[in-house]
């Protein structure tokens, strides 16, 4: 079955979105993260993707306790987390807090060995981000483009024990265009480890093309983050949920 999960973005203290990541082109859907998470969860939501945008771009945590906050208040609620995660001491602090799984991305990309290392002392808790741009891996809050190819380094990090790869297309992110389904179905073709769309959803229709794909053996397309789409309203977010429950 696809899971549904709404994003919250954290900069500042409050609920943004950003086109294709650009921090400055964004929009601030509230100053109320906590309440925020509450509206998603009224809505069906049984797993919330966070990312801590400030924490991306200063390589440190630095909304842990609005991060905090949201997992006291829905102790029952399945929370992923990204944005600045480049320590143990972090991963150790946001599990001790209630958080379910950690996203790594630039600290994976730059110490791959690192991920090894997380997915050993915390089994099943450890999901990598790659953000794609033509192809190649960014990383650094997208400010600078690698050489890695995004399927090469999946191969890679399946064989060390990840929970998921969460896939984000950063030409579609905070666009609203729709997903970029060949390009993400091809990458869960080629893993065995389950993958996360992430970037352009729009409408139910989006939903909809992913949960007409055939079911996959291992891996497959396991969820999709949405955000814009829900926080402008031209996705209903129950909606996508209850359309997702019937795959």
């Amino acid at each position: 079955m696809l899971e549904v999960i709404p994003a919250i973005d954290l900069k500042d203290g409050q609920v943004v979105n950003l086109k294709q990541g650009q921090f400055d082109q964004s929009t601030v859907y509230s100053e109320d993260p906590v309440e925020t998470a509450a509206r998603w969860v009224d809505q069906g939501a049984t797993r919330l993707h966070i990312v801590d945008l400030d924490g991306a771009l200063e390589g440190k945590s630095v909304s842990q306790p609005i991060v905090v906050e949201i997992a006291r208040r829905f102790p029952r609620l399945t929370l992923q987390l990204g944005g600045g995660i480049r320590s143990r001491q972090t991963i150790e602090d946001y599990l001790a807090a209630g958080v379910d799984y950690l996203v790594l991305g630039t600290k994976a990309v730059e110490m791959p060995e690192f991920v090894g290392e997380m997915c050993q002392a915390f089994p099943g808790k450890m999901i990598v981000g790659l953000d794609g741009l033509n192809g190649k891996v960014a990383i650094q809050g997208w400010k600078v483009v690698t050489d890695h190819n995004v399927t090469d380094l999946a191969r890679q990090f399946e064989q060390v024990g990840i929970a998921a790869i969460i896939y984000t297309d950063i030409h579609r992110d905070g666009m609203m265009g729709g997903i970029n389904l060949p390009a993400t179905l091809a990458l869960a073709e080629r893993v065995a480890v389950p993958i996360i769309a992430s970037g352009g959803i729009n409408t139910l229709a989006d939903i909809e093309a992913l949960v007409e794909l055939p079911a996959s053996p291992v891996g497959g397309i396991q969820g999709v983050i949405t955000g814009r789409a829900i926080y402008e309203g031209t996705m209903d977010l129950r909606a996508a949920i209850t359309l997702s429950q019937a795959s």
